[in-house]
């Protein structure tokens, strides 16, 4: 059992708790590619964690040792103080983690409220029998299922849309949809690669909110990609960086953004 770091207070009064999730010496190679070189870090429940970096730093191969999508040649991977053996992502779900994807993964034909109700899947019980004929538990479930995707529907002001096909909803609102789905399954720890991505301001300042408000009402812990750099330093408790597949810095937004090292290698290009 891993000892869980003691929580503390942020800056701005917030309380982060302990450690969710620990990785640890993390390698991540295919073929001869390195894509993650022995890197460490942690995610404390409460926060919103940023992973930046340049394209090609290993983000997202981070964030899919940590959904199960990939499991890491060498290190350890430790939730909720045990350590984690190597999984598929069904059941890494399971566990309570969560995700949106960079490039959405919405089901086009189907409604809105229909796409979020797929995230209740790891909570459904009942046997197909029961939910053939509708009846016993499975209408138990499916009337305690609806409740919450109707909260979250609520909670995202996305009640004018929920009998929607999503194919014909515009980006913004689908990537709202997504994090909706994710948000149905009540995760423990909420993983959202580039949220932002391919919106306007009017949609990020939208989207920026709803991430805080998941964070704040919920008290959902997030690890999130970004490349807008305004966002991730107004959103995130911490940051850590990645470049070639390193991590090359970690800490405050404060301390980050005065990272020499960091400057040099992305937040001083990103102002050239």
């Amino acid at each position: 059992m891993k000892d869980i770091i003691e929580p503390y207070v942020t800056p701005d009064g917030r309380t982060i708790g302990g450690v969710l999730m620990d990785m640890r010496n993390i390698t991540l190679r295919f073929g001869g590619v390195e894509a993650i070189k022995d890197i460490s870090l942690d995610i404390r429940e409460g926060e919103i964690r940023a992973i930046i970096g340049p394209n090609g730093a290993g983000k997202s191969s981070m964030l899919n040792v940590i959904s199960g999508f990939y499991n890491p040649q060498e290190g350890e991977v430790w939730f909720r103080g045990e350590e984690r053996p190597p999984m598929k992502p069904y059941q890494v779900a399971r566990l309570g983690i969560a995700r949106t994807f960079q490039n959405i993964a919405l089901f086009e034909g189907m409604t809105v409220l229909d796409n979020i109700m797929t995230g209740r899947l790891t909570h459904m019980k009942s046997g197909m029998f029961w939910q053939a004929i509708w009846a016993g538990r499975a209408e138990t479930e499916e009337v305690h299922n609806r409740e919450i995707v109707e909260r979250i529907i609520d909670f995202l002001e996305i009640q004018a849309i929920r009998k929607t096909p999503v194919g014909r909803l515009p980006y913004g609102l689908k990537k709202r949809v997504e994090l909706a789905r994710a948000l149905a399954a009540e995760p423990k720890l909420l993983l959202l690669d580039e949220p932002m991505a391919g919106m306007n301001v009017e949609e990020k300042e939208d989207m920026s909110r709803f991430i805080l408000d998941v964070n704040d009402e919920f008290g959902t812990t997030i690890a999130l990609i970004e490349h807008d750099m305004g966002v991730v330093m107004d959103l995130s408790d911490r940051v850590v960086v990645m470049d070639y597949g390193r991590k090359i810095g970690d800490g405050t937004p404060d301390e980050v953004r005065n990272n020499e090292q960091v400057i040099d290698a992305y937040l001083g290009v990103a102002h050239d």
